[in-house]
């Protein structure tokens, strides 16, 4: 069975209804990065950053995975399928994705600002000072912020690295150190690049597809599933 890796960007989740940061009237014009997802954010302001994911969290119980997500679950089927998304919903589980690995963090989840390992699940309600992990530590979004480290990155090239096929979906591949993950890609691998920019991308190994992710993820996966 061909191994199949996905990497998928905010452009998937944009389609369900998720604000993004970097597309026009996306998070960025509403505030500064710093001011919201960065340590120093969180020590200097916590209510604001408490604000801000908030709002981002309960908005996940309003949205539904879109045909995008969808789709990739079809290619279970005939291939050995995992997702590396950039992105903190859950849409791609809950459209039923079986294996899906998290760059940036999980907006349904807290942790300990202690302990980096000590997870739990977030449910609808708001997070709000004093609300305290199991070590007694404040809760804080399990969400890694600008100036923090990756911890999944290293695990993520590896995975990359056995690609037979790699699609990457609904990123700019501006934001490092993620964009960096197709070249670990094997020399063997094609690749697929799904974004409405695709073709401005100058990749030339890569076969680019300029559409959105709903419609474009469908034609590619019903073309993969055809010929595999």
């Amino acid at each position: 069975m061909k191994k199949l890796v996905i990497l998928t960007g905010a452009g998937i989740s944009a389609e369900s209804g998720i604000l993004t940061f970097r597309d026009m009237g996306g998070l960025w014009e509403t505030y500064r990065i710093e001011e919201v997802a960065s340590p120093q954010a969180w020590q200097s302001n916590r209510q604001l950053v408490l604000d801000f994911y908030n709002k981002r969290h309960m908005q996940l119980f309003e949205v539904e995975p879109n045909e995008g997500h969808r789709a990739l679950v079809d290619l279970e089927q005939i291939y050995d399928v995992t997702i590396i998304t950039q992105n903190v919903d859950d849409l791609h589980e809950r459209a039923g994705s079986e294996f899906v690995l998290h760059l940036h963090g999980e907006l349904k989840k807290l942790r300990s600002e202690r302990n980096p390992d000590l997870i739990s699940d977030w449910g609808e309600w708001e997070l709000k000072e004093g609300d305290l992990a199991e070590d007694g530590a404040q809760l804080r979004p399990h969400i890694v912020w600008f100036g923090e480290g990756v911890p999944m990155i290293n695990q993520a090239a590896n995975i990359v690295k056995l690609a037979d096929i790699l699609i990457i979906i609904g990123t700019s591949l501006q934001v490092y150190p993620a964009a960096g993950l197709m070249s670990y890609a094997p020399e063997h691998c094609v690749t697929y690049y799904i974004d409405p920019h695709a073709a401005d991308a100058g990749l030339s190994s890569v076969i680019a597809i300029p559409e959105k992710a709903s419609t474009g993820v469908r034609k590619l996966v019903d073309e993969l599933i055809q010929t595999s």
